[in-house]
C-alpha cells in the first residue's frame, strides 16, 4: 500500500517534475504536462497510459487496482487504488506516466 506522501516522493523525484494543483488536488507535471493526479478522494491516482486499448487491458487484467469512471470513458486514462499497490509498482507506474508526457530527449536522457 503506497499513500499521497510516498506519491509525491517517487514522482518529484523524476527528471524536471513539479507539482501544483488540478482540480484542488495535488498533481505533478514534467515541463508543464501533467502526468499524475490525485483524486479527490485521496485514495485514487488519476494516470495516463498509452492508449485506450492499454486501459482496457489494465482493467480486465486487474479490477482490484485499476478503474475508471464515466468522466474518463474515451481517454487514456486510468485510476489507480493506492491501498492495491506497493512502492515499487507505484514507481514504475508513475514512470511510465512520466514517459508519455516527457519530452523526447528528456525520457531518452533519463533512460541513459
Amino acid at each position: 500500500m503506497v499513500t499521497e506522501d510516498d506519491v509525491r516522493r517517487i514522482a518529484l523525484a523524476l527528471p524536471e517534475t513539479g507539482e501544483k494543483t488540478m482540480y484542488g488536488t495535488p498533481a505533478f507535471y514534467v515541463r508543464g504536462k501533467w502526468f499524475a493526479r490525485m483524486r479527490e478522494e485521496g485514495d485514487m491516482l488519476v494516470l495516463p497510459v498509452a492508449s485506450e486499448e492499454e486501459k482496457a487491458e489494465l482493467l480486465a487484467a486487474e479490477p482490484a487496482k485499476f478503474g475508471t469512471t464515466p468522466h474518463y470513458d474515451g481517454y487514456a486514462v486510468v485510476l489507480v487504488r493506492l491501498d492495491e499497490v506497493g512502492a515499487e509498482e507505484m514507481s514504475e507506474l508513475l514512470t511510465d506516466a512520466w514517459r508519455l508526457r516527457a519530452p523526447k530527449r528528456l525520457a531518452a536522457g533519463y533512460d541513459g
